[in-house]
C-alpha cells in the first residue's frame, strides 16, 4: 500500500472513529445501483462526480438550453418572437458546436459509442 492510500485510510478511519458515518444519508438502505451499470466503467467516475455535484458539461448545459428554445420556437404564435427564438436557438448552436468541437468529442470513440445514453440519462 502506498503513501496515499495509507493517509487516506488513516483520515477514514479517524472520521469513523469520531462518528463522522452516524446518520448518512441513506442509512441502512441498499444502494441503488440501476443506473450506474448502464454507465461504461471507464466513465463512471465521472458521471458519479457530476451527479453528485447537480452538474452537467457545459456543452450538456447548452444542449438543455437548445431543447428548451426549441420547444419556444415550436410553441410560438407571435412571429417575432418566434424569430427571436430563432435567433437565440442558432446562437446556442454555434455555441455548441464551438464547445463539441474544442473538445474534439465528435472524434472520440467514447463519446460516438455513448453520447445516446449520456443524453437519455441527462433527460435530452
Amino acid at each position: 500500500m502506498d503513501f496515499v492510500s495509507m493517509m487516506a485510510e488513516e483520515k477514514i478511519k479517524q472520521a469513523e472513529r469520531e462518528g463522522a458515518f452516524k446518520d448518512l444519508p441513506g442509512k441502512g438502505k441498499p444502494l441503488d445501483l440501476s443506473e450506474i451499470q448502464a454507465v461504461p466503467e471507464d466513465l463512471r467516475a465521472s458521471y458519479t462526480i457530476l451527479k453528485n455535484a447537480n452538474m452537467l458539461p457545459e456543452e450538456m448545459e447548452v444542449k438543455k438550453e437548445m431543447i428548451r428554445i426549441e420547444e419556444l420556437v415550436e410553441l410560438c404564435n407571435d412571429e417575432e418572437e418566434r424569430l427571436a427564438y430563432q435567433k437565440e436557438l442558432n446562437e446556442k448552436q454555434i455555441h455548441f458546436q464551438t464547445l463539441m468541437e474544442k473538445r474534439k468529442m465528435k472524434e472520440s470513440g467514447a463519446y460516438k459509442r455513448y453520447s445516446g445514453k449520456i443524453r437519455r440519462r441527462f433527460g435530452l
